[in-house]
């Protein structure tokens, strides 16, 4: 589905989302049999105001951008949201996961009872196998790593297990205060959001008109710059000539076997009124968050909007591919709106693009300073930081 099914709108697609929406409790109006061979009729296919609304909540639930549209994204979560612990059988499929709210119930039921310690992202990668697995060979299963009916069972007559708080967020906690406060030997991916064909918009900054493709890209190379320069190992997530997908970045990321991953786009809306930063973390409804994320991610917001005239939109959760599927913390930077004059003349500012990529670098120092961290915000510069780098090597 490539277009965007919005309000007055007819088509099958519609229907779907209505009977999903309503079995999740989020459309209390509609009274038709929810079983799964109810036949739609053609007034179920119309997109009215009520269906939006509770698209909208459904949209905000999932971190996703409450649009209240009918996307592509929209339907995928939909109906990874509609699949429940039991429903079908899961297994790992190493170029293919199988995605769905079942995934994270059973993740989150393995990690009560001491045998998933990784992110509750939904994913059943090789980290839920390899602990579906070792919750089987405890307990007397056929050990296959595969979640069938004699595992449901299995699970369920455990029950529940109350524990004192996430090991994943103790564990990222823990792997930044051993990895100790100094830059030099920690690994960063910078992932620019657009290259190849993609050149996203073009503006007219204060120096003539530039693209889109090409201030990112030059944020990214500032960046990169700074944190050589401090010892760090730099990669970028793709080559400036190719536009790879959200899943081909997250792999390269993975592969480099990154401490971070920063990324990297800019912003659009229809009313140039909305302008000003804003930082993503990874972070769900279900109060499953990356912790150290949303550390960095309030580090950059701040520093970023002490250093310039961007408007602080503040640092969020979200459940974006990039931030759910990568191994490592993640966070998406979105340094102001292209469809707003006076971020453009901000962006387009190549000292102002220096002030974004320090705050950035510091921001990053800050994290891994943890309670050592007594700066002011805005106040760091990066020969200060050099300077610290010399001292704790």
């Amino acid at each position: 589905m490539s277009t965007v099914i919005r309000v007055g709108d007819k088509n099958p697609k519609v229907a779907e989302v209505r009977a999903a929406l309503a079995r999740l409790g989020h459309l209390t109006s509609f009274r038709d049999d929810l079983s799964t061979d109810h036949i739609f009729e053609e007034s179920d296919t119309y997109f009215d105001s009520d269906l939006q609304e509770a698209l909208r909540g459904f949209q905000q639930s999932r971190g996703l951008i409450a649009s209240g549209e009918i996307t592509e994204t929209t339907l995928r979560v939909l109906r990874e949201a509609s699949y429940q612990l039991g429903v079908r059988v899961l297994a790992y499929k190493e170029h293919n996961h199988m995605i769905g709210d079942d995934v994270y119930q059973l993740q989150q039921q393995l990690q009560e009872l001491g045998f998933y310690t990784d992110r509750l992202d939904g994913h059943f990668g090789p980290m839920t196998h390899d602990a579906l697995a070792n919750y089987q060979l405890n307990y007397g299963l056929n050990i296959d790593g595969i979640c069938g009916p004699e595992t449901i069972d299995s699970l369920g007559l455990l029950g529940r297990r109350i524990t004192g708080g996430s090991p994943n967020q103790l564990r990222e906690r823990e792997r930044v205060r051993d990895a100790g406060p100094q830059l030099a030997g920690k690994r960063v991916v910078i992932d620019p959001g657009l290259g190849g064909p993609n050149k996203g918009v073009t503006v007219r900054g204060i120096y003539g008109e530039i693209t889109e493709e090409e201030l990112i890209w030059d944020l990214a190379t500032r960046i990169e710059g700074r944190m050589i320069e401090a010892g760090m190992d730099v990669i970028i997530s793709r080559p400036r000539n190719s536009d790879l997908t959200h899943a081909e970045r997250v792999a390269i990321a993975n592969s480099f076997q990154a401490d971070l991953m920063i990324c990297l786009q800019a912003d659009h809306y229809p009313n140039e009124q909305a302008s000003g930063c804003a930082t993503f973390y990874f972070g769900s409804e279900s109060g499953n968050y990356s912790m150290i994320g949303e550390k960095l991610s309030g580090y950059i917001q701040r520093e970023i909007a002490a250093r310039t005239k961007l408007v602080n939109c503040g640092n969020h959760a979200r459940t974006w591919d990039l931030l759910r599927m990568t191994q490592m913390t993640c966070v998406e930077i979105f340094p102001g709106y292209l469809s707003n004059p006076g971020d453009v003349r901000i962006l387009s500012n190549p000292k102002k693009r220096d002030d974004i990529a320090e705050a950035i670098v510091v921001s990053v120092k800050r994290l891994y300073l943890m309670d050592q961290d007594d700066q002011p915000t805005g106040t760091f510069k990066f020969s200060e930081l050099l300077k610290q780098e010399l001292l704790e090597g």
